[in-house]
């Protein structure tokens, strides 16, 4: 795996009062309706904390469920394939194996050994920045 990540997507309670926070009080440069802001070499997105959890296939509880996923965005389905499979070699615990989406993309979600969660995806409409 390279190391770098290609978005963080936080869980919230309150989708306009988030989206005001980031994009007016913060200023973070705001693309679409859907929040994602693009910032430098990565981007940060917002989604209703229960959506999230139903869309990592995981239970959602506040007290167990903090509401942040880690990506990993890759080129192709077939990378997104392989880097999930060395990752759950690797000792991960797959929530939801790599398919197709209903955003148009293809991704996967693990746990990490202290349960935090990372997609590994492909997103056709987001242009994927190597890092060095």
């Amino acid at each position: 795996m390279k190391p770098y990540m290609s978005m963080i997507t936080l869980g919230v309670s309150d989708m306009a009062k988030s989206i005001a926070f980031y994009q007016k009080g913060l200023g973070f440069p705001y693309e679409e309706n859907i929040a994602f802001f693009t910032l430098n070499g990565t981007w940060l997105a917002l989604y209703e904390k229960k959506a999230l959890a139903e869309d990592a296939n995981v239970t959602f509880d506040e007290s167990t469920f903090h509401g942040v996923t880690l990506a990993h965005m890759l080129g192709s389905e077939a990378e997104v394939d392989e880097l999930f499979q060395e990752a759950i070699k690797a000792g991960a615990t797959p929530t939801k194996q790599p398919q197709k989406v209903f955003w148009g993309g293809y991704s996967g979600y693990f746990k990490d050994p202290d349960s935090h969660l990372w997609e590994i995806a492909h997103n056709p409409f987001f242009t994927i920045e190597t890092h060095a």
